[in-house]
């Protein structure tokens, strides 16, 4: 019976979140490159290294050197990196020289790829030391889940890197036998990174337009209380945090005050960074909801969650016991 080797599973699983994400039409074009660039990277995997595809040989390396921009343009699209994104021209210096090489002297390959994968990897954990807020455009119901995955594709980035300096080092010191356990990591790897993206939702998928850009005031203490007294105002009477899709970005909008200083001011004046102060207001709502006759699940869907899981992590943290614990809880006291 014949078994398809681990590489091309891993194609054919990729083509199949790619089909998923198309269909359901709300995932940033970079995301989608991504999934496409690695299951075509993980199915040339599987005709040369399994196949016997020689002639597809010089196209691995190369696509390889592609995939770290992909993955960074994506990321820089759910972080708001608006440079990243209007220069991403420059990106395109790490195929480039990957073709020049694979003309002129090939063994510099084994210097770029592991090079532009940790160099990748290391940026985004750089900006995501900032912490929840740094990701503009990720719904803010997901709190630190985005957060999470994103670090998980930085990590994998650089594993990757770590793991390709390991197998040339192994092959030059004559231990062959490592090209036979070798690609399938590589496979892991990149499953693992879009598994990831899979459970963070963490791109938006409407992009919001850029903020205007507000000198910012002598007195920040001043314009602190005045950005949050603002915020308090809006939702109280808008209830933005209604809307499963809210951003960081759209909050901003809606405000019409910069990102960066209104998470700065959240952060300063509530303790707490964007998300929790919204998903904060999310499950007070869930609770008059549920004061108010409606099932658990009816005031989840309600206040602005999309997810059970979601909800139940937030509903702890804001009450310190789960929604079942606190409904039973309440109708003991009526």
């Amino acid at each position: 019976m014949p078994v398809l080797p681990v590489p091309m599973i891993v194609a054919l699983l990729l083509a199949g979140f790619l089909a998923q994400r198309l269909f359901a039409r709300e995932t940033h074009p970079t995301l989608l490159a991504l999934i496409a660039i690695c299951a075509v990277q993980s199915a040339l995997l599987a005709l040369v290294q399994y196949y016997g595809v020689t002639v597809l040989r010089p196209v691995r390396p190369v696509m390889a050197t592609v995939i770290p921009p992909v993955a960074w343009l994506a990321f820089a699209h759910a972080a708001g990196e608006g440079p990243a994104l209007r220069n991403s021209f420059w990106h395109a210096t790490g195929p480039v020289l990957a073709t020049v090489f694979l003309l002129v002297q090939s063994w510099l390959l084994d210097f770029l790829i592991p090079l532009s994968f940790a160099a990748y990897g290391i940026a985004m954990l750089l900006i995501l030391a900032r912490g929840e807020d740094s990701l503009l455009h990720s719904r803010l119901e997901s709190g630190g889940t985005a957060l999470f995955a994103w670090r998980i594709v930085a990590l994998s980035l650089i594993t990757s890197a770590v793991c390709d300096v390991l197998i040339a080092y192994s092959l030059a010191q004559g231990q062959t036998a490592v090209l036979g356990w070798a690609p399938s990591l590589g496979s892991s790897l990149t499953l693992l990174s879009l598994g990831a993206f899979s459970l963070s939702r963490a791109i938006e998928a409407r992009r919001e337009g850029e903020a205007e850009i507000l000198t910012p005031s002598p007195e920040e203490a001043e314009r602190d209380q005045a950005i949050v007294a603002k915020l308090d105002a809006y939702v109280g009477t808008h209830k933005p945090y209604l809307d499963p899709d809210l951003t960081l970005a759209r909050l901003s909008r809606k405000l019409i005050v910069p990102a960066k200083p209104l998470s700065a001011a959240i952060n300063r004046l509530k303790g707490e960074n964007v998300s929790r102060y919204i998903n904060r207001h999310r499950i007070e709502h869930a609770c008059r909801a549920i004061s108010e006759g409606h099932s658990v699940t009816e005031a989840m869907l309600r206040s602005g969650f999309n997810t059970k899981s979601n909800f139940n992590r937030e509903f702890l943290r804001v009450k310190g016991v789960s929604p079942s614990k606190w409904l039973e809880e309440r109708e003991k006291t009526l």
